[in-house]
């Protein structure tokens, strides 16, 4: 994954009638990576992300997407930038590609390369059969319209594309065909900003969050680093399972220089450590000849991490 930020803000300030709804917001996201962008209603989200688009004025600060100036410079930003609302409208009695033929269009691409563009993400979003009926886009489902509308955002290949709410009304099986295409984006080379308050599907595709409150952000990061900040104090918890109880690996991991502490229970030895010592906890316990059935790195529910700086926030 690239280190160059796709979307950078610096003190990014919202106020309505004298109300502040983003508040000095500075953001980071990597290019090509999933970003989720979490908070509860009024948090800030929505208005962040027109800020982003270009779509709306901020009262202080800057938003920058791929170095462009989305106040300064909204047209090259809508270039090379998608968006999906949480609903999203199409052409009622035009079908799937006619509504992408429309948009590919407007973006003035030219038609054979449309025409290859369209036959590509229809197959990719999984609309082939309701492409081959000429259904109407009026008569799609709910998840139909979602995958289409993944499709609609990347027409024109955008560097980024902001997602609001995209599994909102999915079954469960569409749910699962959408995230796995939205983890599919950065290997097309699309940075994705994903708002949603599905913990779980966000923890499932996403490589870092923002967790955004009273439109301040509270915390930001890499999951598996914001999970050892908020919940074991910056440290790795290792967990080591052995065929039966050993009190000799208790003492060779002790002696390991980064252990900090070590804790049993039954046949689960847990090292607290400073830095991820796997290899060389496998190392030892290889060296003195200790069965061992796995080792882990403790993980951390994004639903747990959300809660304690939603609390803080």
């Amino acid at each position: 994954m690239s280190e160059n930020f796709a979307i950078e803000t610096r003190d990014l300030t919202k106020s309505y009638d004298g109300v502040t709804v983003v508040d000095h917001l500075n953001l980071h996201v990597r290019e090509n990576e999933i970003f989720g962008l979490l908070g509860p209603n009024g948090a800030g989200k929505t208005t962040t992300i027109l800020m982003l688009l270009g779509l709306t004025e901020p009262s202080a600060g800057v938003a920058q997407v791929f170095g462009f100036n989305a106040t300064r410079e909204p047209l090259k930003v809508k270039r090379i930038v998608g968006y999906l609302p949480e609903n999203v409208g199409f052409y009622e009695n035009l079908t799937a590609r006619e509504n992408l033929r429309f948009i590919a269009e407007l973006n003035h691409i030219e038609r054979a390369e449309a025409e290859k563009r369209i036959d590509e993400l229809i197959k990719l979003v999984g609309l082939t059969r309701q492409d081959e009926e000429g259904l109407v886009t009026g008569k799609f489902s709910k998840g139909m319209r979602q995958r289409l509308g993944i499709a609609d955002v990347l027409v024109k290949k955008p560097k980024v594309v902001f997602l609001d709410e995209p599994t909102s009304g999915l079954d469960p099986e569409g749910i699962i065909q959408l995230l796995d295409l939205i983890a599919s984006m950065p290997a097309m080379g699309t940075t994705v900003v994903l708002s949603s308050h599905q913990l779980q599907q966000v923890q499932r595709v996403c490589h870092s969050i923002g967790i955004l409150s009273r439109g301040r952000m509270v915390i930001e990061g890499p999951l598996s680093k914001l999970g050892r900040d908020a919940l074991s104090g910056g440290y790795y918890v290792i967990e080591i399972e052995t065929a039966q109880p050993s009190p000799q690996l208790v003492d060779v991991l002790k002696a390991i220089k980064g252990v900090t502490k070590v804790e049993t229970a039954d046949r689960i030895v847990r090292a607290t450590t400073e830095a991820d010592l796997r290899a060389e906890i496998a190392r030892v316990v290889v060296q003195n000849n200790i069965p061992m059935v796995q080792m882990k790195v403790q993980e951390f529910s994004l639903d747990d991490i959300y809660m304690k700086y939603f609390r803080e926030g």
